[in-house]
C-alpha cells in the first residue's frame, strides 16, 4: 500500500517551507503528499509581505475531502494562524479518528515574522497539542508555549520539554538549532523515554523551511510504519543531510531553503 501522509499548513509563495517544503519532504522520503491549505502568504526568502487567511469552513471542506477519500497514515500540522482553524482542525482530526500527528507550532518564520495570531497560542495549547502524537517547537516556540525564558542548556530544555508533556501531547521534540555550539541538539522527551539526538551544526544561511522539513519528515515516518523515535531519527538525518546540501542551490537573495532533493540532483 502507498504511504500517505497529509500536511495541514499555510502556503509559502516562495518554495521553501509550508505546504511547499512539506509536499517535497514527503516526496523525496517516498510518501505521496496531500494537502489542506490554512493561509495563504505572500512570502519569499527575504521575509513575509502578506497574510491571507482561509476561512475555518473552507479548511474543514478541505479535510473531508481528503480524509474520505485517501486513506492517510500520517498528519502533520504547520502554520494554524487562527482560533477558528486550530478548532476546526481538531474537530476534523477527531471526526476522522486521526493518531499519528506531528504538531509543529509554527508561531515564527525563519525571518522573524509572525505567522500565529496571539489569542491563538492558548487555544492551540488547550485544543490542539493533546491530539498530537508528537509536538516540535523550536527553542522560542517552546517558551512562547510555557510563557518561560528561551532554554540555553540541555537541562533547560530537558525541563521544558517535561512541562510541555503536562499540556497533552505524548511525546516532545525540543529542536535546538536556535543554540549555540558545535552541535545541533534535539531532545525527543516521552513519558517513559528520553532521547538524545545530536548533529553537527551545520554552516549555512539557507535554513528557511528546517522546522518545518523536520516535521514533515517525521510524519513522512510514521506514514511508512515507523515507530516515533525511529521517524524523528530518521528525519533528523535527513534535515541534517538537506542543511549541508544547501548551499549547493542558489535560490533568492534572503535565507534560502534546505536542499530537499539533495539526494537526487
Amino acid at each position: 500500500m502507498t504511504p500517505i501522509a497529509v500536511t495541514l499548513a499555510g502556503s509559502d509563495s516562495g518554495g521553501g517551507a509550508g505546504i511547499q517544503a512539506d509536499l517535497k519532504t514527503f516526496s523525496a522520503l517516498g510518501v505521496y503528499g496531500a494537502s489542506v491549505i490554512t493561509a495563504l502568504t505572500a512570502q519569499n526568502t527575504k521575509g513575509v509581505t502578506a497574510i491571507h487567511d482561509v476561512p475555518a469552513e473552507f479548511v474543514a471542506a478541505q479535510i473531508d475531502a481528503v480524509f474520505s477519500d485517501l486513506d492517510v497514515s500520517a498528519v502533520k500540522i504547520g502554520m494554524v494562524s487562527q482560533r477558528g482553524v486550530i478548532e476546526t482542525i481538531a474537530a476534523g482530526l477527531a471526526r476522522w479518528r486521526q493518531s499519528r500527528v506531528v504538531l509543529d507550532p509554527v508561531m515564527i518564520a525563519t525571518s522573524g515574522d509572525k505567522l500565529l495570531a496571539p489569542d491563538a497560542v492558548d487555544v492551540l495549547r488547550r485544543v490542539l497539542m493533546p491530539l498530537a502524537l508528537v509536538v516540535t517547537p523550536n527553542l522560542p516556540e517552546a517558551a512562547a508555549l510555557l510563557d518561560a525564558p528561551v532554554a540555553h542548556t540541555e537541562t533547560a530544555m530537558r525541563e521544558q520539554g517535561e512541562r510541555l508533556l503536562t499540556l497533552g501531547a505524548r511525546a516532545v521534540l525540543l529542536k535546538g538549532g536556535h543554540a549555540d555550539g558545535a552541535e545541533s541538539v534535539d531532545l525527543l522527551i516521552e513519558p517513559t523515554a528520553f532521547t538524545r539526538l545530536a548533529a553537527d551544526r551545520i554552516a549555512t544561511a539557507n535554513t528557511h523551511g528546517t522546522g518545518c522539513t523536520l516535521s514533515s519528515a517525521i510524519a513522512a515516518g510514521l506514514a511508512k510504519g515507523l515507530s516515533l523515535a525511529e521517524a524523528v531519527r530518521a528525519a533528523k538525518t535527513y534535515v541534517t543531510e538537506a542543511l549541508a546540501a544547501a548551499n549547493r542551490i542558489k535560490i533568492g537573495s534572503g535565507h534560502g531553503p534546505v536542499h530537499h532533493f539533495h539526494a537526487w540532483w
